[in-house]
């Protein structure tokens, strides 16, 4: 039976520890401040990003990998007769899977890409299946619908602080409803159908405390939940307090809160969130 090696790219957060238990390779997207790139990898990190995030005179940009890379990965994981299935964050955010799209035309090896809609740590439910599938011995033909599946219940919130980044980075166009005179609302937006749709905003953090309670009767409602998951972007404090509350709430269910990776916080900001969960 043929091997099947898995793919994602740098926006899929997750534990570290799991990208080399399960194998996975991870592209790192790039992001410019003040004129000097840095690959989005544990070399750049999340205090030292937002932290020279908070100091740059302007937005930091993001950039997809450059197709060569992921085209060179492709045959490489080959060579052996493997199979690759490269799983990659959402179009509304990012050309990153176009590139690998592109990449898999360009190599010998059996390349599947799919555009997950999603991002983040909603990424990392489809991608850390599929990798713990690969390494028990499952072929590409079998983990490919169960990836589908994973996808298809996913939901995915996004909180912001403000949406200057969003503006700034030009994916405000994604966010309907919303204009510039609610730059300094927070916001809460689901993640769908590779649009940001707003579902909630107002001032103070009243807003997202009411929204929350909405979302714990939303996951009290869902049949075969399988993991909650927060990121966030800045202080911690606030989002701890929220997973406590989940965790108390659905002893029975994981749930995980990780600090968000620099290319989302390069277009959420600092004090935004994310709440994501999958069931099957």
């Amino acid at each position: 039976m043929r091997k099947l090696k898995i793919v994602t790219d740098s926006s899929c957060t997750m534990d570290p520890k799991l990208v080399d238990q399960l194998a996975i390779q991870v592209v790192p997207l790039s992001v410019m401040i003040n004129d000097t790139i840095y690959a989005d990898d544990e070399s750049l990190g999340a205090d030292k990003f937002m932290s020279l995030m908070a100091g740059s005179k302007d937005l930091p940009k993001t950039s997809q990998p450059p197709i060569g890379k992921f085209a060179e990965l492709y045959d490489e994981l080959g060579a052996d007769g493997s199979d690759v299935l490269s799983i990659h964050l959402t179009k509304a955010l990012s050309g990153t899977v176009e590139a690998a799209r592109q990449a898999s035309q360009l190599t010998k090896t059996n390349v599947v890409v799919v555009d997950s809609d999603m991002t983040d740590q909603a990424l990392s439910f489809a991608v850390i299946k599929a990798a713990e599938l690969a390494q028990a011995g499952k072929s590409l033909n079998d983990v490919l619908p169960i990836v589908e599946n994973i996808l298809a219940h996913t939901k995915l919130y996004i909180g912001l602080s403000s949406l200057e980044n969003l503006v700034k980075g030009g994916r405000i166009n994604r966010a309907k409803g919303m204009l510039s005179s609610f730059l300094n609302m927070r916001v809460v937006m689901e993640l769908k159908d590779a649009e940001l749709l707003p579902l909630i905003k107002g001032r103070g953090n009243k807003t997202f405390a009411k929204w929350f309670e909405g979302f714990k009767k939303e996951l009290y409602e869902t049949k075969n939940l399988k993991q909650v998951a927060i990121s966030y972007a800045g202080d911690s404090e606030q989002w701890q307090k929220y997973a406590d509350d989940i965790r108390e709430s659905f002893p029975q269910i994981k749930v995980t809160l990780f600090h968000t990776t620099p290319v989302i916080a390069t277009h959420t900001g600092s004090g935004a969130f994310a709440m994501m969960y999958y069931s099957e």
